[in-house]
């Protein structure tokens, strides 16, 4: 099991990218034919960029890209700009409390899974609302699989939500035993080699880096 990390708590982040690639071919035919093939597993890309850092801040950022894969760690890697879903995001961690009773962390329940793209959520608090665009994680057994919500959802009286979520989910490694995660979603990632560029001076100290999601034991 890889030893797994977090980003660093520094002030903020002045830009990100943070994107899937899924691998597709498209091949053109006489009779204007067209014939594509994907390969059936994506995996997310970022790219990290802070704002003006001082001494400290630079500092754990310097040490996170020696952490962050030289030795084969990991770390969570996820939107800054969208670390909850958005009509719940008052840019604090969720709080509140579920509809059958209970305190709300942002944690919930894969409770059915009806095929690999839509998934049946239990745990929320009543009406707690969904956007098309947030993300979605579900993690087990040392495995995280981030996801994008693709339709707008509402939370039943009962804390019952049905999603439709891309890409599909990897049926062979999650099952209804999952944790669901809306608080700071993310996947397992490792700093791309060579893309780290901490390059300081008076007027410019915004260290940046490139990473790629990687799939672990």
């Amino acid at each position: 099991m890889a030893t797994i990390i977090d980003l660093p708590d520094i002030a903020g982040w002045e830009k990100c990218r943070f994107d899937p690639i899924r691998v597709r071919t498209l091949d053109r035919m006489e009779g204007r034919r067209t014939e594509g093939m994907s390969l059936p597993t994506g995996w997310w890309t970022a790219s990290y960029t802070p704002g003006y850092l001082f001494p400290r801040d630079m500092g754990k950022l310097d040490a996170f890209m020696m952490q962050a894969g030289d030795d084969g760690e990991v770390f969570r890697g996820y939107d800054p700009f969208r670390p909850r879903p958005i009509r719940m995001d008052t840019g604090k961690p969720l709080t509140g409390t579920k509809a059958g009773g209970g305190a709300f962390d942002g944690t919930a329940v894969l409770n059915a899974i009806t095929n690999s793209r839509t998934v049946v959520i239990y745990g929320l608090p009543a009406g707690f609302l969904l956007s098309r665009g947030d993300y979605v994680e579900f993690r087990q057994g040392g495995l995280s699989s981030l996801h994008r919500i693709m339709a707008d959802a509402t939370a039943s009286g009962t804390g019952q939500v049905s999603l439709s979520i891309k890409y599909g989910l990897d049926l062979q490694n999650f099952t209804t035993a999952a944790q669901v995660r809306f608080e700071k979603p993310s996947c397992l990632m490792q700093i791309d080699p060579g893309s780290y560029d901490g390059s300081k001076s008076k007027q410019d100290r915004r260290p940046s880096f490139t990473a790629t999601e990687v799939f672990v034991p």
